[in-house]
């Protein structure tokens, strides 16, 4: 199935029509990206990317894998990845979110490799297909907890993050047991931003958790996973 160019077309004239070279240099530097950027503000990108998205809606799942890979890989400016992203979001497409939209998700978070993408994807596409299709979500997770790979590691550890009383503790367990020695900046915070999500609805176990864990467990992720237990 090929990619929806009809779509691409239009997001492209769309985004070439507008922004501001100012901000573009400064969000470049900001998120020190090799690819430039247009320079919208997140508001101005949502609000150009909701009208193009709604006009063409995804008529099948080959479809839209096709739309979402041309536009990403093909990508000149970071807003075409931003819109590739807001397509694999787009309402019609929640129905796909199960084992086999794994490949697709591999791919841009490799790909992709900074936390403005990844996180997204972590939380939006990754977390929903484990809920959907945990039989064969699951496995393939507690593969990418231990991958060579920083960026699937860190989706391993964050993509329950907002999942609530849905969380899969044994998983989210051993996807910080494989991480918590790795002393990088994006395992540590991840760490610690999974275990402060759950401790929302269930303090008790990030209590003991972090207890647990002991002096094997950052500063850093400790700090992040406490920190709204502390302020209560």
């Amino acid at each position: 199935m090929s990619a929806d160019l009809a779509l691409v077309q239009a997001l492209h004239d769309a985004l070439a029509a507008g922004g501001d070279l100012a901000r573009a240099r400064r969000q470049q530097a900001y998120m020190r990206s090799a690819m430039p950027y247009r320079g919208f503000s997140a508001p101005q990108l949502r609000r150009l990317l909701r009208p193009v998205l709604a006009e063409h809606p995804p008529d099948s799942r080959a479809s839209w894998e096709a739309t979402v890979r041309e536009l990403w890989d093909r990508a000149a400016f970071r807003e075409e990845r931003y819109a590739a992203t807001a397509l694999v979001r787009h309402p019609l497409a929640a129905g796909w979110y199960d084992g086999d939209v794994l490949a697709l998700a591999r791919h841009l978070i490799v790909t992709g490799a900074w936390w403005d993408h990844v996180d997204e994807l972590a939380v939006h596409l990754v977390g929903p297909a484990l809920r959907a299709d945990p039989v064969r979500v699951r496995p393939v997770l507690v593969a990418w907890a231990g991958d060579e790979e920083l960026w699937l590691r860190r989706t391993a550890v964050m993509c329950q993050v907002g999942a609530r009383g849905e969380v899969d503790r044994d998983l989210l367990r051993l996807a910080v047991a494989a991480n918590v020695e790795d002393r990088t900046f994006w395992l540590r915070k991840a760490i610690g931003w999974a275990l402060r999500d759950l401790a929302r609805t269930d303090p008790a176990w990030v209590l003991a958790e972090v207890d647990g864990l002991g002096d094997r467990l950052s500063g850093l992720s400790r700090r992040e996973a406490l920190k709204h237990l502390a302020e209560a």
